[in-house]
């Protein structure tokens, strides 16, 4: 499903326009995006966590080349998905 499918169906299920939909849609992806950039983590309950993991710096290899090289420590955003809607999905 893209952004814009998911506009139309969050606009079939709600008497909200096209207009107020993206916006807050738009507002939500920033919040988290900002939210996660803080080193902060956000739990919906019910639906899940979304949280920054550190990945550490180590050591991979060039598949054409087969020489070791560094990849670089990053941090990467993660979500847990909570009970709820674990079951929902294999209901």
């Amino acid at each position: 499903m893209t952004k814009t499918e998911l506009v139309a169906k969050m606009i079939e299920k709600s008497e909200l326009s096209k207009k107020e939909v993206e916006a807050a849609l738009n507002a939500l992806i920033g919040t988290i995006t900002e939210t996660l950039k803080a080193d902060e983590e956000i739990t919906l309950v019910g639906f899940g966590t979304f949280k920054v993991s550190k990945r550490a710096e180590r050591v991979g290899r060039n598949p054409r080349t087969g020489e070791p090289l560094t990849i670089a420590a990053a941090n990467v955003p993660s979500f847990k998905a909570g009970k709820t809607l674990k079951d929902a999905v294999n209901a």
